[in-house]
């Protein structure tokens, strides 16, 4: 049986297998359906229903509208989705609710998973199903809940999951900076700001990526931009954290993230985790060490032209 598919993340799409849905076109069918699929975990009062969608009508118009939208809701889902116990909506006389059960998918659903699975962890943390599940997530985000619409229960939605968006955004920056990965860090910085360019945050941990990946001068240009944004958005100057990390950065004292503790043998991970996570953790752990070597060498090089440098009678040991 094929399975339905809706995407409210863009534009709002319904497809069944391969093809469209058909029968949807009606904007309070889209309606009713987009705010049932949103409030899935609870069932809704026809008269509730009825006052959201047709506030602006009396109580007898809107239930009357309210039956028809859903009779016609009904038949399209209905009619292409079957057997009957496989039914997206549970209709009673006074309260109608999603089907939890249903063969449906639905990229909303999707992305709050993600969210709940990565909730209170820090994303330097994160393992690499995690990550991965994130990722996946982000990829379904393929704009704003329902663009284009503007009804009060959408606008508070909508921005509901434009911070969870963002929050699942700064996990994986975190990841990516412990991780050495930064320039998939900056991309996903740069998407953050596309809908919030003023968050100050985002600009910080923007110039820390772009310090380490060794492009200090980007870094300096970021906190001009995350100036100009604080400025233009919202007439405020930057926190003393943002200025102190600027200066930092200025002074070419920032340090990079501390490497991640070696543990003394694979061994028994090799049993519960994928490979593809180990190679990889394998592969970082390799650049970190790398990364520390060349600063010894370099650090011991400095020591020794110091001690050449001073007079032989320095460089005794005490009788």
């Amino acid at each position: 049986m094929s399975i339905l598919r809706v995407s409210l993340f863009g534009k709002f799409h319904v497809q069944l297998g391969e093809q469209v849905l058909a029968g949807l076109n009606a904007r309070k069918v889209q309606e009713l359906f987009c705010y049932l699929l949103l409030y899935r975990d609870r069932p809704h009062p026809r008269e509730t229903l009825a006052s959201l969608l047709w506030g602006d009508r009396s109580t007898a118009q809107s239930k009357r509208y309210l039956r028809k939208a859903l009779w016609r809701l009904q038949v399209t889902l209905d009619c292409q989705t079957r057997p009957s116990h496989n039914r997206i909506l549970l209709v009673e006389p006074d309260w109608v609710q999603l089907n939890s059960d249903a063969n449906l998918w639905l990229d909303v659903a999707v992305f709050e998973h993600a969210f709940t699975l990565v909730q209170g962890v820090p994303g330097k943390e994160l393992d690499f199903q995690r990550v991965e599940t994130v990722r996946n997530a982000m990829d379904l985000y393929q704009g704003d809940l329902l663009e284009g619409w503007y009804q009060d229960w959408c606008l508070y939605e909508r921005e509901r999951l434009q911070h969870r968006h963002a929050a699942m955004l700064d996990k994986l920056m975190d990841y990516c900076q412990a991780h050495h990965e930064y320039e998939t860090g900056l991309a996903y910085g740069a998407r953050i700001l596309r809908y919030d360019r003023a968050r100050e945050c985002t600009h910080r941990q923007l110039m820390r990526l772009q310090y380490l990946a060794g492009n200090r001068t980007a870094a300096l240009r970021q906190y001009e931009r995350c100036l100009t944004a604080l400025d233009e958005e919202l007439g405020v100057r930057p926190t003393k954290r943002t200025v102190a990390l600027y200066e930092q950065i200025r002074a070419d004292q920032l340090h990079g993230p501390t490497p991640a503790p070696v543990e003394a043998s694979i061994t028994p991970r090799v049993l519960t985790s994928s490979l593809p996570e180990i190679l990889g953790r394998l592969q970082r752990l390799e650049v970190i060490l790398a990364d520390i070597q060349r600063q010894v060498q370099q650090d011991i090089q400095v020591v020794e032209r110091a001690l050449n440098d001073q007079p032989y009678t320095e460089h005794r040991l005490p009788k």
